[in-house]
């Protein structure tokens, strides 16, 4: 194993996050909805714990040497969790990213030691696309080691090993329903497959954005996608190896308009600043919630802190631009919708894995 220096410490506090009930939105749908504070992460965010694994497993097969460069194409949290762990391990690191993401970001990728090279968003087709760069980067250069988060399934193997166990042991192994977005899969893969080993019964959601293509293709086995949304690094338009793994039993496509809702509910209500996948998420709990009898325990995801979407979910300016009403639509409209809205959720009964 590589020595460490003397950052290990950020390193060695990466997962044990604390797991909170959301009592407002518990309250009005009758059960019980959790959320994991994976901000509490050193990086941030829920992607430091796949970055800890991809580089623990890379240094323990030898494919990552000291002295080498992290090479890694990410729409920002991954980026920031690696930067965290090369830094604490000793490595270099090189992120390629969209020059589109938040510019909260964007700037913590500088602060944790990481440099950026920045890239037009571009269609995934595209040569240019940040993952396309990366990979080419790090072929190019001997001394470079690409993560590959999407394909490389030490990214699932962190939650079947630490996530999904600690979700298990602070419920008290009662779980009725999981709830997750996808960017890479490497989330829903792991907590999935290791929950439904400890019970069968429990119910894996997928919450999808507008633009990504991921409940069509568990409907039809084909990607394809309407509209765009504000969340960054959720949704995808191919089948990659993590989300292969994952164990979903239903999927829902919300509206950003819905994430607006969600957050200025919790925040006022609990004291929750919610990211915009955090906020697609416990929208999708509740949402799967009042699909059920009362008495469920659920349990989701707050990926990374509020502060990282302020300037676009919490930014009216922003919102406007996209079409959007920064006036958030009340509460007991949105449960009325919900409650009416059974329709919209995929039951996967299709073999999406093969």
């Amino acid at each position: 194993m590589q020595k460490l220096t003397r950052f290990e410490h950020q390193a060695q506090m990466i997962g044990r996050t604390d797991m909170l009930k959301i009592r407002s939105l518990s309250a009005l749908c009758k059960s019980d909805i959790f959320l994991k504070c994976e901000f509490q992460n050193p990086g941030g965010s829920i992607k430091d714990r796949a970055a800890k694994q991809m580089v623990d497993d890379a240094l323990a097969s030898g494919a990552l040497r000291p002295g080498m460069t992290i090479v890694e194409g990410t729409a920002g949290n991954t980026g920031i969790g690696l930067a965290v762990v090369a830094k604490a391990y000793g490595l270099n690191l090189l992120v390629v990213m969209p020059n589109d993401q938040t510019v909260e970001k964007t700037r913590m990728i500088g602060l944790h030691g990481a440099t950026l090279h920045a890239v037009d968003p571009v269609p995934f087709k595209n040569p240019a696309h940040f993952y396309h760069t990366a990979r080419r980067m790090a072929e190019e250069n001997p001394d470079y080691w690409w993560a590959n988060q999407f394909e490389n399934t030490s990214n699932m193997r962190a939650h079947y090993s630490h996530t999904g166990p600690e979700i298990y042991q602070q419920l008290d192994g009662q779980v009725d329903i999981l709830v997750s977005v996808s960017g890479t899969g490497g989330t829903i893969a792991g907590n999935s497959r290791y929950l439904k080993e400890q019970n069968a019964a429990t119910e894996v959601w997928l919450a999808d954005p507008d633009g990504s293509g991921s409940l069509e293709f568990l409907r039809s086995g084909e990607y394809k996608s309407q509209g765009s949304s504000m969340t960054e690094g959720i949704g995808i338009m191919r089948r990659v190896e993590n989300f292969r793994q994952a164990q979903i039993d239903y999927a829902v496509n919300l509206p950003d308009s819905d994430l607006i809702a969600i957050a200025d509910y919790v925040r006022r209500e609990d004291g929750i600043v919610l990211g915009s996948s955090s906020a697609l998420n416990v929208a999708a709990a509740f949402f799967a919630a009042l699909q059920r009898p009362a008495g469920q325990r659920i349990v989701t995801f707050a990926c990374d802190a509020g502060e990282r979407s302020s300037s676009k979910l919490y930014n009216p300016d922003y919102l406007q631009q996209r079409g959007l009403d920064p006036q958030p639509k009340p509460i007991d409209a949105l449960m009325r919708d919900y409650q009416a809205s059974a329709h919209k959720v995929v039951k996967v009964t299709r073999d999406y894995r093969n």
